[in-house]
């Protein structure tokens, strides 16, 4: 109040409700800290109790989450390097641990105890199982890559007779010339004539998928021509089986809802398989025309030869075209990739190893100089089966890549019953197990210590090119599964190798990138871009 100059103020009295809100306040903040104080203590203890679990199982092992979060770090650099160095500390296997209630559960291996255990003494317990079906049906059907038990056994029957058949040998032997002499060298020459850059993975496949297609579908899909045309079944395929892949890094119920649902990586997959039945089938209908009109009698192709059986009672056709579309898209898968991408890492190691190269040069010249055909007209050579059966260190040479860049770095089989590994793994019914080929490369106790190194000589003995134990060297699969193409592959990876060094040098354009993508084989991420040199004789 104002009385003349004295100015008195009123003191006004605390609320009552005052103290006690102060009192809420207090006890709140004094429950939130002690929450995250123990919400801390639990992240600590989890995370110690995970960390500890490292030491046992070799990978960090989360609550609800297992080993995930460890295998997608390893999903964004190199997966297969990833996967050796946990193989290499735990001896050779362990056991990955996924999420809760999914399947990513399975042992992986690379000891080649277990490898000949599950693909030779005990084959039949080890089948690819419904898991690996799953995944690849809608791409592989009931091909031989996914099939089991008898559907298997009966492809390849099938397939084995028409590879060791005199026709078969003659037409891929000729088919080969012609790709590699009318279709491949001009597409390199014109490369070198302008000093262009060159993705060398992606003419290899154009290659290896053209003969491959005549193998199999007895039709040239003509990929590999000068200007490098854009084929659709061609690009249908690939993204095909790059799609397939994603559902192994999938949990099984996500994949199927995308699917369900048509979003995402299911629906490229769902339109790439359909360019490639599209092309498959129009194939199939008109050379069902042609055996029913015996046109296709001087055919010896696999579609041909799987459309010629006949049912039990001998009568009418014993293959549906479904059957036979699995069929073909099977072993162009087996025959496109495998040798184009082993080829491909081959190129790339050469570069990194010249005394190799110099001595792969020099064994193809002395196969040619024993014509004893005077003065050699160089660029004009043409290697004879029986001179590619002579370049010993050349396949010592390809084999070598394989053994560090195997074209499948890693293949799948489920357990069927209780079974127990030689190296002591306890593997209980419907287990799945992953054998890493490209780990076993990389492995001390399996190829000494200089098991990094690329030594083509470790395959010969007094020149001589030795093959290893198919459970050491895994390339070609073991066992009744060992690849049924193996000496044609070798033959196709030779000639087209010996044609393209006799002739060029290959540069890998410098600071190129080159890593494996996660594929069902082992493509170079970036492909391989290099440059072509004329060798002067």
């Amino acid at each position: 109040m104002n009385s003349g100059n004295v100015t008195t103020y009123s003191t006004i009295p605390a609320s009552p409700a005052a103290k006690p809100t102060a009192t809420l306040y207090d006890h709140l903040l004094t429950e939130t800290i002690q929450t995250v104080e123990l919400a801390l203590a639990i992240a600590i203890f989890i995370t110690i109790h995970s960390l500890r679990q490292r030491r046992r199982q070799g990978l960090v092992t989360w609550p609800f989450l297992g080993m995930l979060p460890s295998l997608i770090l390893g999903l964004r650099s190199n997966i297969y390097e990833w996967i050796t160095g946990v193989l290499v500390d735990r001896g050779g296997t362990f056991t990955f641990r996924g999420p809760w209630l999914t399947n990513l559960q399975c042992v992986v291996t690379a000891d080649p105890r277990n490898l000949e255990h599950l693909l030779k003494s005990k084959f039949s317990s080890f089948p690819k199982g419904p898991y690996f079906a799953s995944i690849v049906r809608d791409l592989l059907g009931g091909g031989i890559f996914a099939a089991d038990d008898e559907t298997w056994r009966r492809q390849r029957k099938t397939a084995s007779l028409a590879f060791h058949s005199s026709e078969f040998r003659v037409m891929t032997a000729k088919s080969l010339v012609e790709l590699v002499h009318d279709r491949l060298l001009p597409v390199l020459e014109a490369a070198a004539t302008v000093d262009a850059v060159l993705d060398l993975q992606d003419v290899l496949l154009r290659l290896t998928f053209d003969n491959v297609c005549t193998i199999a579908f007895g039709i040239d899909p003509g990929c590999l021509r000068q200007g490098l045309p854009n084929i659709p079944f061609a690009t249908a395929f690939e993204e095909a089986t790059e799609g397939t892949i994603q559902r192994f890094v999938m949990p099984t119920a996500l994949w199927k809802a995308m699917r369900m649902l048509d979003i995402g990586s299911e629906r490229r997959l769902r339109r790439s398989i359909e360019g490639v039945d599209e092309f498959a089938y129009e194939v199939i209908r008109k050379r069902r025309e042609e055996v029913r009109s015996e046109g296709a009698a001087a055919r010896s192709d696999l579609l041909t030869a799987f459309m010629k059986e006949k049912d039990e009672e001998g009568r009418g056709e014993r293959y549906s075209d479904e059957f036979l579309r699995d069929v073909c898209v099977n072993f162009i898968l087996a025959g496109r990739d495998t040798s184009s991408v082993a080829l491909t890492w081959f190129f790339w190691l050469l570069e990194r190893n010249k005394t190799v190269e110099e001595k792969i040069v020099e064994e193809l010249k002395r196969i040619v100089k024993e014509r004893g055909e005077g003065e050699i007209d160089w660029p004009e050579v043409v290697f004879q089966p029986a001179e590619v059966k002579k370049m010993e260190y050349l396949q010592a040479a390809i084999s070598e890549a394989l053994r560090l860049y195997p074209s499948v770095p890693v293949d799948h089989k489920e357990v069927i019953k209780d079974e127990v590994f030689p190296d002591g793994t306890v593997l209980k019914k419907g287990t799945k197990v992953v054998y890493s080929i490209y780990s076993m490369g990389r492995m001390e106790s399996i190829w000494g210590k200089d098991c990094r190194d690329y030594k083509p000589e470790r395959w010969l003995r007094d020149g001589r090119f030795m093959s290893e134990s198919a459970y050491k060297f895994v390339s070609f699969n073991g066992g009744p599964r060992l690849c049924l193409g193996k000496d044609f592959a070798y033959y196709q990876m030779k000639f087209v190798a010996a044609n393209i060094l006799l002739r060029y040098h290959i540069s890998v354009v410098k600071g190129h990138p080159v890593l494996p993508k996660l594929a069902l084989t082992m493509y170079m991420k970036h492909g391989l871009k290099v440059k072509l040199t004329r060798r002067q004789e």
